[in-house]
């Protein structure tokens, strides 16, 4: 499996979160700097930033994707940055679930048992997820649904902070329409069909496509091809036998069918656009090459750094949440040739609104 090189790769994560940690817990936005000012929201630290952590050493922080997967991994190193600019009394990152809610569940009770008191989840299950979330609040505990939120209406961690997948899936398709020239037969690679996640990123995707008028056309959608990247491969190739030649795009919005869908387009020679998901160094190449036409990013660092400190102010009992359940989108960003070199400037500036955001919706004392 290829490991995932958005870590905001290194040089990243040390220019935007050295620069959140330069304050403290507090940060100020891009227009502070221009001389806006955030009002003066008593949860606020100040007028123009978001709460500063008064002690964090009694919380223990834990982050749980529900299994092993390229894209948590930016999450353990975000951790040890939560521990050290916020003076946490530890952290964890745990991706032993093996995709398995009973066994997620057994990794959550494990860890709050050993003193872990804040956690932040990746639901295996986005319909039961919830059960989860009630019996760890039940206990004191803070919770933040990372990542994804649960099916339904219904969030009953104290917040999700959560790529809005559904409008990340249009942007994706747009990108798609717009590479292919606006016609033409288009095909959708993604995940696990039952994932509430999977089904935003399907609806996502056909309203796009439904934009045209019917000019771009879609195949059956492919899901269940996320599970490693020797699925996806598979699948990939099985694809571009069967139908090919009538393909003029594919949209991929999980990430080993991303990766996949690259390295097969480029080995066939097909004059396929590929519009991919996340920043695999691949993915990444192959925009500057011009072999990928483009591709959506997500925050995996943003929500691991903005969860944490948020989990700590709520774990910390300084804070407690306005509206129980709010939910957050960390964001998503078009990358193409034009802006490969610099997108993450626009994904650092999301994570230090994420704060500001977030601190609008705390009562603290």
């Amino acid at each position: 499996m290829t490991v995932h090189s958005s870590l905001y790769r290194k040089t990243a994560v040390g220019l935007a979160l050295v620069a959140l940690a330069a304050t403290g817990c507090s940060t100020k936005s891009s227009n502070d700097a221009a001389g806006g000012t955030a009002g003066d929201d008593a949860s606020t630290g100040t007028s123009t930033g978001p709460v500063e952590l008064k002690d964090g050493s009694k919380v223990k922080l834990a982050l749980i994707p529900g299994g092993a997967h390229p894209y948590f991994q930016p999450w353990k190193t975000t951790a040890e940055l939560d521990k050290t600019d916020f003076k946490l009394g530890g952290v964890t990152f745990n991706e032993t679930g093996e995709w398995d809610q009973g066994k997620q569940n057994n990794v959550i009770n494990s860890l709050a048992a050993q003193g872990y008191n804040a956690f932040g989840i990746f639901g295996v299950s986005p319909t039961d997820i919830n059960s989860t979330f009630e019996d760890l609040k039940a206990k004191g505990f803070a919770v933040g649904s990372l990542a994804s939120c649960p099916a339904g209406d219904t969030n009953s961690a104290d917040f999700c902070l959560s790529t809005d997948v559904e409008a990340a899936a249009y942007k994706a398709t747009k990108a798609t329409i717009e590479a292919i020239g606006g016609e033409g037969t288009i095909v959708h690679l993604t995940g696990n069909n039952v994932d509430s996640n999977t089904q935003r990123r399907i609806a996502g995707v056909k309203k796009a496509i439904g934009e045209t008028g019917g000019k771009v056309t879609e195949l059956p959608v492919i899901t269940d091809i996320d599970k490693d990247l020797q699925t996806a491969q598979k699948a990939v190739a099985d694809l571009l036998a069967s139908k090919g030649k009538e393909i003029k795009g594919i949209v991929t919005t999980a990430y080993n069918p991303a990766v996949a869908a690259a390295d097969g387009v480029a080995s066939s020679k097909l004059p396929i656009k590929v519009v991919a998901i996340d920043d695999d160094a691949k993915i990444l190449s192959g925009i500057k090459s011009g072999g990928v036409a483009a591709t959506v990013t997500q925050n995996p660092v943003g929500q691991a750094y903005v969860g944490g400190w948020l989990l700590a102010l709520l774990g910390s009992k300084q804070c407690t949440m306005k509206t129980p359940g709010v939910i957050v989108d960390s964001g998503s960003f078009v990358v193409t040739k034009a802006n490969v070199d610099s997108y993450d400037t626009e994904r650092k500036a999301k994570t230090t609104e994420l704060q500001k955001e977030f601190a609008g919706q705390l009562s603290c004392s």
